[in-house]
């Protein structure tokens, strides 16, 4: 089921022994376009540290009362690397992660997710583990914050120097967690609705100019995305599963 990361923000995460923060934020890949980890803000418990959590980890999401399930203890969330603000998510910190939970590396496999479409929680091979020590250590350029890509331009073809609108959210796969569209805010160009597009037709974020640039006019984008508005996302069941 697609869903629109704004709706998740403030999400209680209810963990197998107890709640540990709310939804703050999410890191995806500009590269493969899939939603890797959400940070989470963990309030007073952890005395307001900013802990990550994989896909692998999501259970039940009740959006009615804004509670997604945690399938891991307190114990193992507070043994996690911590992250940093305002700094990138390194090679190093990811290898550490993945080591700490036990689950297999995104980046070992030709898949989306190494070895399958889908986050699925399968214990490594000893092999794979010593693997994961001899990765290149680098900062991934490539894992971005949603909130930080949240009000960035959008540049078309043969346009107008100014951007057509505003990026507002993702729209997401809660099973892959790949992003399928970018949603909009296109203001005064389209009756000051939301719009959604593609990913296909995005050609590159410039974090510099904090815009994205995309393969269609100003009014392919009014064509197109007539029927792909914010108002369907909030039509959704209420209640769902990220994962079986």
């Amino acid at each position: 089921m697609l869903r629109n990361t704004k709706e998740l923000y403030g999400t209680r995460l209810a963990a197998i022994d107890g709640d540990i923060g709310h939804v703050k934020d999410f890191y995806f890949d500009d590269k493969n376009w899939v939603v890797r980890y959400m940070v989470v803000d963990t309030g007073t418990w952890l005395t307001s540290r900013l802990v990550l959590l994989s896909p692998h980890s999501f259970g039940r999401l009740d959006l009615e009362a804004k509670v997604l399930e945690i399938k891991l203890t307190r114990a193992q969330i507070e043994g996690s690397p911590s992250i940093e603000a305002h700094k990138p998510v390194s090679r190093q910190y990811e290898i550490d992660f993945y080591r700490h939970y036990g689950w297999p590396a995104y980046w070992n496999g030709g898949a989306m997710w190494g070895i399958g479409g889908y986050p699925m929680a399968e214990v490594p091979s000893k092999a794979e583990m010593e693997d994961r020590v001899h990765i290149h250590q680098r900062d991934d350029k490539h894992l971005q914050s949603v909130q930080a890509l949240t009000g960035y331009g959008i540049q078309v073809i043969n346009g107008p120097i100014d951007s057509i609108g505003s990026v507002s959210g993702l729209i997401v796969d809660d099973r892959s967690w790949a992003v399928y569209d970018l949603l909009v805010d296109a203001g005064h160009w389209y009756s000051e609705r939301s719009i959604q597009i593609t990913t296909k037709q995005v050609v590159r974020i410039s974090y510099d100019e904090s815009k994205v640039f995309v393969t269609l006019t100003p009014a392919e984008i009014m064509r197109a995305t007539a029927n792909k508005t914010a108002d369907a996302e909030s039509e959704m069941p209420a209640t769902a599963l990220f994962q079986d």
